[in-house]
Parts: C-alpha cells; structure tokens; sequence
C-alpha cells in the first residue's frame, strides 16, 4: 500500500508487545515495568489505609484536632487517586484476559476498590463520632464522604483494556495495512492511523507524530479508535487493487 511522506517529525517507540496466531502477547521488558507499577500502588495504597488510620485513632481524642484531621484526609486522597491511576496505567502494559469474567473485572476496577477501602471506614467513624459537634462533623464529614465519591470514580477504569481487545484491533489494522500491525498517533491525537500523511495528524499544531504497534498507541497513549479517514482510505486503496 503506498503512501504519501509526512513532512512533521516522526518518532518510533519501542514495541510493547506482539499479537500473532490469535494470542497476545506482552514483551516481559513491558511486562516488568507493568508489575513494578503494580506494586507502586500497593504501597501507596498502603500508606493511603494508615492515613485512615491515623485519622480514625485521631476521632477517639477529645478534642479532635480538625486541622490534622484534613491533613490526613488530603493526604488519604493524594496516595489513593495516585495508586489508581497507576494501576489502571500498569493495565495498558500488561492487559488481563476476559476469559476469567471475575477476575478481569477485580483486575481492572481494583483502583475503585481499594479507593473506597481507604475511605469508607474513615467516612463511618466520622459519622459516628462522640467527639464532634454537630456543625464540624457535618463538614468535615461532608469532605470526607466528597473524598471518597472523588477517589473512587477516578479509580474506575471505564473503558479497561484486554488482550482480547488488543488482538482484535491489531487484527484489523494488519487487515487494512496489507499484514502490518503499524500506525500512527500524536501527544494530543485520540485516534490512531494508518498513513503518516493523514491531514488529521498534520495540522499546524502538530510538530511530532509517532509511529508503533496497535498496542503501544494503547499503552502509551490510551488510545482506541481508528481514524475513520483512514480507514475508509485504505478499504478504498483495497478494492482498487483487487
């Protein structure tokens, strides 16, 4: 399939993974950094649980210093929304299967999970607390349970990747990219393509393009659409070589 030359900067990532006889496979270089995300946010989500702590141990002390209090709230949030995002990125590394419906979803929504963990107990407590009045514990409640809804919906992952979805696209790239499982995207772009000419990613304002797998546009850049120009291009340039 022949193709116009682009005149932007073109930049080529490393490759994040093969997809070959209807198996996906993750490279272990990727596969690593995946695991070591994975554990980065265990151990935020760690500290995230004893802020909650120390703030549920603070509730049982007459006077309740409220100022710590928010500090140790803010900081619950911090470590909390921190780990889910980078346990959603350690997913785009290293996607789980569907295969295992239970799994996949503990998988891929146990940003959510742990996030409501570090702060449902905390919310309870407050509520329940001898130890504030009436007009503090509705406040300082009122963050918390705001904290809580917060860091939760940011830990959700609405549209979870998998293997069986990678698969699926790089097939169908390679189906219009004559056997090639190769494409183009930008820093803002939220498509991919399938020509480095496309007049969608050679605006003014763009000044790179990168070039990679259907998965590293997924991995790097979260991104998983075609561009329909493209796509409709290449289906035309097909059925003109038939």
């Amino acid at each position: 399939m022949s193709t116009r030359k682009s005149s932007k900067k073109i930049t080529r990532v490393a490759s994040a993974s093969t997809a070959s006889e209807n198996v996906f496979q993750v490279d272990e270089t990727h596969r690593k950094k995946a695991r070591n995300f994975r554990i980065l946010a265990f151990a935020l989500w760690l500290v995230a649980i004893g802020f909650e702590v120390f703030a549920i141990l603070l509730l049982n002390k007459a006077p309740v210093n409220t100022t710590l209090l928010f500090v140790y709230i803010a900081a619950d949030f911090i470590c909390a929304v921190s780990a889910g995002l980078l346990w959603k990125k350690a997913n785009r590394w290293d996607p789980p299967s569907k295969k295992d419906k239970f799994k996949f979803f503990i998988q891929t929504q146990l940003g959510a999970i742990m996030n409501v963990i570090a702060f449902l107990p905390l919310v309870i407590f407050i509520l329940k607390s001898k130890n504030l009045d009436a007009k503090t514990k509705k406040l300082v409640g009122g963050i918390a349970v705001v904290a809580l809804l917060s860091a939760t919906a940011l830990g959700v992952d609405y549209n979870p990747p998998s293997q069986e979805e990678y698969l699926e696209q790089t097939e169908e790239v390679k189906a219009l990219n004559g056997g090639k499982d190769f494409v183009y995207w930008t820093k803002s772009g939220s498509s991919y393509h399938l020509f480095e000419d496309c007049f969608y990613i050679n605006s003014d304002r763009t000044t790179e393009i990168f070039e990679g797998t259907v998965a590293d546009a997924r991995t790097l850049k979260n991104i998983t659409d075609l561009c329909n120009y493209c796509e409709s291009r290449s289906k035309k340039a097909l059925e003109e070589t038939e």
